[in-house]
């Protein structure tokens, strides 16, 4: 029997210093891949935060950081005709629905002309597979559930959703015009360590540690498909493995927004098991062994009330389907807050 052997190949994470950023580019380094990790390190929230997930990335060798911005066009082009990457995780974004309300122009900067540049570089320099991040926020105010893939995603209500839709088509029209493999991943709520302190987890964990009350919008009503992070990262990767591919059945009378004759897929990832927000923050006081104070507030302008993923079909291409508990990735977040924090 022949011992299989893994090739290492040289990958592009934008973003590294982001949540999702680092998981998924510890991922590739422990496997035996080489990782250039690309960040702007801005101060959205503490870049403390993206400084000490650099430091642990820092410690595989075969990891390299360059501090830049996806908006350099010079840079990105330097990057790409020097690097001759084999397959790039465009991971990089202004995040945040909420902030979105607020600082509509560092979307387009970033989500945009960030992602154009992105583009470029890949199409420029024939790079394998790209794989980038698109967002559940996409499904706006629609109200079928599961959300699926073949879901019309045409009523955003957040600029950011926006944005990330305006991703899809970008990476859509390029895979046509220049036979590029892409695929976008749609996340639903990521959660775990090393998260993001705006994120609710963070925020809920942080205040009740500190005696102070938590938030909770629209009253409290609301269901999240809460995925762990080490899912997100599986499915990430796996999909990185199998670049997208032109669909044999796909059928122009009839044309699905998720598959094309173009190289070019889009996959929800999620746990596909809302959570009720109550339950959520219940499994948190079971973890913290404390019962939190809530201030229910009205929905917040962009923010939806309900998410749900269907994965039939990032099932059906790679065989996984996220599951890990919403009491254990609570449990996990709540060891690593304690221990980074030292409370």
């Amino acid at each position: 029997m022949v011992e299989y052997q893994y090739m290492s190949r040289h990958f592009l994470v934008t973003g590294a210093a982001g949540f999702i950023g680092m998981h998924t580019a510890m991922r590739l380094l422990e496997r035996g891949d080489t990782v250039v990790g690309l960040d702007n390190l801005n101060d959205y929230y503490d870049p403390a935060l993206k400084l000490g997930r650099l430091d642990v990335l820092a410690k595989y060798p075969g990891f390299r950081f360059i501090k830049g911005d996806l908006v350099d066009r010079d840079l990105m082009a330097d990057l790409f005709s020097t690097e001759k990457f084999d397959g790039v995780v465009h991971l990089a974004a202004q995040a945040g629905v909420r902030y979105s309300v607020t600082h509509p122009h560092t979307y387009a900067d970033c989500n945009l002309t960030g992602f154009l540049n992105v583009l470029e570089g890949c199409r420029q320099n024939k790079v394998g597979h790209l794989v980038y991040a698109s967002s559940s926020s996409v499904y706006g105010g629609n109200e079928k559930m599961p959300f699926s893939e073949a879901d019309s995603v045409d009523h955003p209500v957040s600029l950011y959703a926006a944005t990330k839709r305006a991703n899809e088509l970008m990476a859509h029209s390029y895979s046509h015009l220049y036979n590029l493999p892409v695929t976008g991943l749609r996340f639903f709520t990521v959660y775990g360590p090393w998260g993001r302190p705006d994120q609710s987890l963070f925020l809920f964990v942080s205040a009740m540690l500190k005696g102070q009350p938590i938030k909770v919008f629209n009253e409290g009503k609301m269901r999240r498909d809460f995925t762990y992070i080490d899912d997100i990262v599986e499915g990430v990767i796996r999909v990185l493995d199998k670049p997208a591919a032109a669909d044999t059945a796909f059928d122009p009378q009839h044309p699905l927004p998720h598959t094309g004759r173009a190289p070019y897929r889009i996959f929800n990832i999620g746990n596909s098991d809302p959570v009720p927000l109550m339950d959520f923050i219940e499994a948190i006081e079971a973890s913290l062994h404390m019962t939190a104070q809530k201030n229910f507030l009205p929905l917040q302008a962009g923010d939806v009330t309900e998410t749900f993923a269907d994965t039939h079909a990032l099932d059906a291409w790679v065989g996984f389907k996220p599951a890990t508990s919403v009491s254990e990735g609570v449990n996990r977040f709540v060891d690593w807050y304690r221990s980074y924090y030292k409370v």
